[in-house]
């Protein structure tokens, strides 16, 4: 792959739909279970992340919004799309019992070839630029903050690191791994899913 001309600054994405699944799973796929690229999970978990079913089921969900990051010819938003994707990163809306809004954000992902060069950070910002505007928009004039929440392995210090840096915080929420095999085999037996959560001002 030339990357040359796939900067941070020229990142920009559109919102997923059902003719990006294939390219969607080979993405995600790749990203969290093959042994490439730092943020991979494959020392952890094993099998597939996710389905073409299951990536249908979130582009047709109207709470859960999915992202893109197309590649083009130019490497820029005026090119010609080429169906291969460099990332993508999902904003799931969410509202609780108590009527208390969030944004979950998930399917996270940036292909291994670039990833260590600030794209992952562009596209995360502009998720939760989407996120923080959309909750806004809905909440209360009386409520002040936006909660972004997400979920990351147990035993991923550097991600976790990552994510801090970030402004997101361990909050004491977390749960045993799924071992439905929907979404892949735990490798060991004390794996967990650990909540982060970023407030964000308005």
């Amino acid at each position: 792959m030339n990357t040359a001309y796939m900067k941070k600054d020229s990142v920009f994405l559109r919102q997923a739909d059902v003719s990006d699944i294939d390219a969607l799973e080979q993405l995600l796929n790749c990203c969290y279970r093959e042994a490439t690229g730092w943020t991979n999970e494959a020392d952890l978990v094993g099998g597939i992340r996710t389905t073409a079913n299951e990536l249908a089921a979130v582009v047709n969900n109207p709470s859960h919004y999915l992202f893109v990051y197309p590649k083009t010819t130019t490497g820029r938003r005026d090119g010609k799309e080429t169906g291969k994707l460099l990332g993508c990163i999902g904003v799931d809306m969410k509202i609780d019992a108590d009527l208390n809004r969030s944004a979950y954000i998930g399917m996270f992902a940036v292909d291994p070839v670039l990833q260590g060069q600030g794209i992952g950070n562009e596209i995360l910002r502009a998720a939760e630029t989407f996120a923080c505007r959309h909750l806004q928009n809905a909440q209360d004039a009386d409520e002040q903050n936006a909660r972004l929440t997400m979920s990351i392995l147990s035993h991923r210090p550097e991600l976790l690191a990552y994510y801090e840096r970030r402004g997101y915080q361990l909050n004491g929420n977390s749960m045993p791994f799924p071992k439905d095999g929907n979404n892949g085999e735990p490798k060991r037996q004390d794996l967990a899913l650990l909540e982060l959560e970023k407030i964000v001002s308005n």
